[in-house]
């Protein structure tokens, strides 16, 4: 193991995280927001917008990211429409994780019992009321496991940004193989730096699930 060539190398690997943990975090909170709207269409039965929301998620989960990113970085230029690698990168995250997020705020909604709804019905609160305050709370405390392994999973899916010509971490490790040969020290920077990035995540999400569940949330369900 060459510990000069780490020593050497580890400052790009750390920019490269930058970046994959700057485009994992973006694309992940519009993933919740698109996850959101659509479990909502979906639970609430709206009509068009429940088929749209169902076509969506389907068309979303059966597709790998590469191939979404391929679509958008070497397919929409064919046409006129040219994007840049990171717009790219968000857009398919976006597009992957609203579908997965989706489904996890609605597991949560459905975990909710209905008595729960018709009490905050009896105590006079307006629909928006009852989904903020009463359903909405005890649905995410339910949700959390999901939408973690949803989180974790996406951060990982980051990988193929190096497709695009996106300098994350796997275009960085990549790169010093092709250069330099020292394959066992490349990958074991791009393992420390996966880590690095993604156990924190865990720690906290376990850390918010237990928080929620202490202040009851998600007990009556």
């Amino acid at each position: 193991m060459d510990w000069t060539f780490i020593q050497r190398f580890t400052p790009m690997y750390a920019e490269a995280a930058l970046l994959t943990l700057r485009m994992g975090l973006t694309g992940i909170a519009l993933s919740m927001a698109v996850g959101l709207l659509c479990c909502l269409a979906q639970h609430y039965r709206l009509p068009a917008l429940r088929q749209i929301a169902r076509a969506y998620i389907e068309l979303a989960r059966n597709t790998p990211l590469l191939v979404q990113l391929f679509f958008l970085y070497f397919g929409l230029p064919k046409v006129g429409v040219r994007l840049s690698s990171e717009t790219c990168a968000v857009i398919g995250l976006t597009f992957l994780g609203g579908a997965y997020m989706a489904e996890a705020f609605r597991s949560g909604l459905e975990a909710v019992d209905k008595t729960q709804r018709e009490a905050g019905e009896c105590l006079g609160l307006t629909g928006l009321q009852n989904l903020r305050y009463v359903i909405f709370p005890q649905a995410l405390a339910t949700a959390v496991p999901a939408v973690c392994a949803n989180v974790i999973f996406l951060t990982k899916e980051t990988s193929v940004f190096s497709a695009v010509a996106l300098a994350d971490l796997m275009y960085v490790a990549k790169d010093l193989i092709g250069m330099y040969y020292k394959t066992d020290e490349a990958l074991l920077m791009l393992v420390a730096a996966y880590l690095v990035l993604l156990l924190p995540i865990s720690v906290v999400f376990s850390w918010l699930e237990r928080r929620l569940r202490y202040a009851g949330f998600g007990r009556a369900a």
